[in-house]
């Protein structure tokens, strides 16, 4: 099977530190790991997840290891899924600060480089998406 990378990457006006705390909080809405149908969830280095995600009427679970976690720069784990075949992959999440902001980039290497393989893509994009949602909102609330 060919394997190939996918790039993701969001500026979002927030500090990396409290970008890098959504990231690994479940219950802050615009994580990742926010609305999972069933959830495992143990953010530490050889720590696992699991995650169970409801989507178009389908259950797609996701499994992975915790690979490096270096607050508030870098989070790395594995990754695998229908989308991968089964096969391991890799997600790294850098946090870079840009003045105020932060460039939030996800690359996820190994996946089958096929259509499937590559919505990993569109997914990680939904998710930066969703992470900036969560940030302006709690930004909002916060002014209030």
């Amino acid at each position: 099977m060919n394997l190939t990378d996918v790039t993701v990457s969001r500026t979002i006006p927030a500090p990396a530190e409290q970008i890098f705390d959504m990231w690994l909080n479940p219950k802050s809405p615009g994580g990742p790991w926010f609305g999972a149908a069933r959830l495992i969830f143990n953010p530490q280095v050889d720590g696992l997840f699991y995650s169970l995600v409801a989507f178009e009427g389908k259950n797609h679970p996701h499994y992975g290891r915790f690979v490096k976690i270096d607050r508030p720069k870098q989070i790395e784990h594995t990754w695998v899924s229908e989308g991968t075949k089964g096969v391991e992959s890799t997600v790294t999440v850098t946090f870079e600060p840009r003045g105020d902001d932060t460039e939030v980039t996800i690359h996820h290497s190994g996946v089958p480089d096929d259509e499937t393989g590559r919505k990993h893509k569109d997914g990680w994009g939904w998710i930066l998406d969703m992470l900036a949602q969560g940030m302006a909102a709690r930004r909002a609330a916060a002014r209030k």
